[in-house]
């Protein structure tokens, strides 16, 4: 301090006694309205006005108490930028300009205005009834660690028509600070309820109004709840619903947030029970079916070659090695995505001499788990091991066969990055997946490939032993099931409408003549598939053929001239397409001039065929619509589990379409880890 009370640095921009108004000849006032000299890491409020500088404290505390970071040079900027006005928020479109363009400036700018924004609505005591919008970083949600909300976000409550439930959720989230997850599903749950309640009488305004009615129409609006996409919601989610619905209307009992809702408006356990036997449950689409398993295999080498995970760490053959490698296990083993991601490097072991995957279930807190493999899959493990040997990845994933390559908090490559990485694979590196279905132009239908994603491997493996006649109590513990009905739940469903087909089809079976071969009603299902064998076109009845599995025809498969033919609905597309290549042979017969008995046999077959078809579809023209498009439903059914390689064209051999795929199908791996070492 020099003689007149100031640091060198005012002292130097001191104008002096003799210059500027009479306060500046005051070295001492003058210095109060002058900014303070600060470093890099310290910024000054002394220049705003009162009640500016005590908004920017409180904003400043609100986002402290967050953990987020205060930039010293962003408060500097801002401050500058509010300069003389009397309020932070009388100076926002100021302050807007100043930061526009900035990303780093924009986004402490934002903070502070919410912080300021929020602890006015508080002290004008907004009723939570009347809020539209939710302020999600205001109320502080927690994320899944249980930290406090740090990102911007913000809830519409407006399509939530009575005021009593919008108040109600919106305290019981200021008050209980619940997850993000948690949140969404309950707002998702009270809006469904209020559209629910709307259509009862009064609107279900009146919370003490409400009774078992409005439940039931609540409990309904959950059940019927569809995607966008218009498929329904599992069952999980629908009890997630229901429960997290109920708990929020009992909360605001015991809360008084709302006491007045009726006591009559609780669920019947029995009555509102929401089922696990949903219908949507007896879709088999939760499997990978083989035959798509199959056209996956053949776009391998395309897997992990565009934008994923670890592209800045690893070169572009590196991260297409370990993604290839995470496919095979997720098609080979069956575990989940979770398990495969945090396999560790030595996860690979035998058991007298056959390879075993050790890998951690950690869904039922169950380590060092072991499940045998074939050598085919070990082979994959070891080209992947000494490759990543050779890479240079974080330490903190030095443990785990696919290490973490981005940041985040996990150590090793997460389910999250597996589905991103396999759903871009399946969406944009594959050009064509076909069913095993046709469209109406006799075509194959294309594949959903919303039905390909890391988990449906899982149920893949299953189906694939259980169609292989592994016993139930060894494919559980393949599964690593503690309930054999967990086990059930993978594969019985499909058997079941495999079944339902059979049996719905076993009464439109036909001879060659057309005249109609029904099995008897009792034993029905056990005569169709015991007493009959799978040819190309139909089933045959011959008994020296269905005794050797249906290789011994004795008139080699012309199966429009034996009196033991057998088609039923199922097989019309396989009939069309062998009606297509008799025609076309007849057409190469005629140019060739083949002998007159080559053409005539020719055109028989192709009546005979033409005369079959035509009984069956005139026969399914005549059932009722209900009758007939659950018939077509089946014959897909029973079209799906014979087929044992769609992707080739009907084949009139004994090899083509003439027993169910009941093996476990080996895949020839094609990951080459060799490539660049």
């Amino acid at each position: 301090m020099n003689s007149q009370g100031l640091c060198p640095y005012h002292y130097k921009a001191w104008p002096g006694p003799n210059s500027g108004p009479h306060a500046d000849r005051d070295p001492a006032q003058w210095a109060r309205r002058q900014p303070p000299y600060l470093d890099g890491s310290q910024f000054s409020l002394i220049t705003l006005e009162p009640l500016a500088r005590r908004e920017l404290l409180f904003g400043l505390q609100r986002i402290d108490a967050q953990r987020r970071v205060v930039d010293p040079f962003c408060m500097r900027v801002i401050v500058r930028a509010v300069g003389t006005a009397p309020t932070v928020l009388a100076a926002r479109a100021q302050v807007d300009e100043r930061v526009a363009g900035r990303a780093n400036l924009r986004a402490k700018w934002e903070a502070l205005r919410w912080a300021i924004d929020t602890g006015y609505a508080q002290f004008r005591g907004v009723d939570p009834g009347h809020v539209q919008v939710l302020d999600l970083r205001a109320i502080g949600l927690r994320d899944a660690t249980g930290r406090r909300r740090v990102l911007s976000g913000t809830a519409d409550l407006s399509v939530i028509a009575q005021l009593w439930l919008r108040g109600l959720l919106a305290g019981w989230a200021e008050a209980e600070r619940p997850t993000n997850t948690q949140f969404r599903h309950t707002l998702r749950a009270a809006t469904l309820a209020s559209h629910a309640l709307a259509t009862r009488p009064g609107g279900g305004a009146d919370p003490a109004a409400l009774g078992i009615g409005e439940v039931s129409a609540v409990v309904e609006a959950f059940r019927n709840a569809v995607k966008a996409d218009g498929n329904p919601y599992n069952v999980t989610t629908q009890r997630i619903w229901n429960g997290g619905f109920f708990t929020l209307i009992d909360y605001g009992r015991r809360s008084e947030l709302c006491p007045q809702i009726s006591a009559k408006f609780e669920p019947d356990r029995k009555l509102h029970a929401i089922r696990a036997c949903h219908p949507a449950d007896d879709e088999t689409g939760k499997a990978v079916p083989e035959h798509v398993i199959a056209q996956l295999d053949a776009h391998l080498p395309s897997l992990g070659t565009g934008m994923v995970y670890g592209c800045r760490l690893l070169a572009a053959p590196d991260l297409a090695a370990m993604y290839q490698t995470v496919y095979v296990l997720l098609r080979d083993t069956g575990r989940r995505p979770e398990e495969i991601g945090s396999l560790h490097r030595d996860c690979l072991d035998t058991d007298a001499g056959a390879p075993t995957l050790v890998w951690n279930n950690h869904k039922s807190r169950r380590l060092r788990r072991r499940l045998p493999i074939t050598e085919a899959t070990a082979a994959v493990i070891r080209g992947w091991q000494t490759r990543r040997d050779l890479l240079e990845v974080p330490t903190r994933g030095a443990k785990y066969l696919f290490p973490v390559l981005d940041r985040g908090n996990a150590d090793h490559l997460t389910s999250p990055q597996i589905s991103t990485v396999l759903r871009a694979w399946v969406v944009n590196e594959i050009p064509e997946l076909r069913d095993d279905t046709v469209d109406t132009d006799g075509n194959p239908a294309p594949f959903d490939r919303t039905r390909i994603y890391p988990y449906a491997f899982r149920h893949a493996y299953a189906q694939r032993h259980a169609d292989a006649g592994t016993p139930i109590d060894v494919l559980r513990e393949l599964m690593d099931h503690r309930s054999v009905s967990s086990t059930h739940g993978y594969y019985q469903v499909s058997l079941k409408r495999k079944r339902e087909a059979v049996t719905t089809l076993a009464s439109h079976v036909i001879n060659r003549s057309g005249g109609r071969e029904p099995c008897s009603p009792d034993g029905g299902t056990q005569r169709y598939e015991m007493r009959t064998v799978a040819v190309p076109y139909g089933g045959c009845a011959e008994p020296s053929n269905v005794k050797a599995g249906g290789q011994a025809c004795p008139i080699r498969f012309q199966c429009a001239g034996c009196g033991f033919y057998r088609p039923d609905p199922s097989y019309l597309p396989a009939i069309d397409t062998h009606l297509n290549q008799l025609r076309a042979n007849r057409e190469t017969a005629q140019a060739m001039s083949a002998a007159e008995f080559v053409t005539t046999a020719l055109d028989q077959e192709i009546t005979a065929y033409e005369g079959i078809t035509a009984t069956m579809r005139t026969r399914l023209a005549e059932l009722p619509h209900g009758e007939r498009v659950a018939l077509e439903k089946a014959a897909a059914v029973l079209r799906k589990a014979r087929l044992a390689d769609p992707t080739k064209p009907a084949d009139p051999t004994p090899a083509a379409g003439m027993s169910l795929p009941l093996t476990v199908i080996n895949h020839n791996h094609s990951v080459n880890h060799n490539e660049e070492l």
